[in-house]
């Protein structure tokens, strides 16, 4: 009986090498500039809010400054979620599925978010640098700047997608960034 629990019991290994460590550190880079892109955008906008009613002197760059550092939090932190495996899955259809079959179609889905993040990268890089004359009205700033997180989040998820289609097929398992 022990042995047939020991059989049932195995848990894949923690997957380790320079890329696991080098992708857990910009996970973990990834969430800490979210979080401060998070408070950041609570603070523009209490400003925002306070300029407009307290003052009466709405500060004219709070809301252009709001829309990009929204795109920041949300890209990146998109990014991270697909290391940590957080992003949206059919995972409770996949668990009635064979190891072997399991292990394939999640292989699948890796290359195919891989793909996804790589036209992310490149789409975004064509974005930037098409727009990378203009200003961004009241930053003045270069519209590219709306651009550059999508290119570091395709990025991010190419490097994480990358990571789990090595860590599945040698059977270990990708530690979440914040253990």
């Amino acid at each position: 009986m022990d042995i047939e629990m020991q059989a049932k019991d195995v848990t894949p290994r923690r997957s380790s090498g320079w890329l696991t460590q080098m992708n857990a550190m910009l996970a973990r880079i990834g969430m800490a500039v979210s979080i401060a892109g998070l408070l950041a955008i609570v603070g523009v906008v209490f400003y925002q809010v306070f300029g407009r009613y307290a003052l009466n002197d709405p500060p004219t760059w709070a809301e252009s400054l709001a829309i990009v550092l929204v795109l920041y939090v949300t890209l990146i932190g998109a990014a991270v979620g697909v290391r940590d495996a957080g992003h949206i899955g059919l995972e409770s259809l996949l668990v009635l599925l064979p190891d072997s079959v399991r292990k394939k179609i999640e292989i699948v889905i890796y290359v195919l978010v891989g793909i996804f993040g790589a036209g992310m990268a490149y789409n975004g890089w064509l974005l930037g640098s098409s727009v990378a004359s203009y200003t961004i009205a009241n930053l003045h700033v270069s519209e590219a700047w709306r651009y550059v997180p999508l290119v570091l989040s395709g990025v991010l998820i190419v490097l994480f997608s990358i990571e789990h289609i090595i860590a599945l097929l040698r059977g270990e398992e990708v530690e979440p960034s914040w253990n």
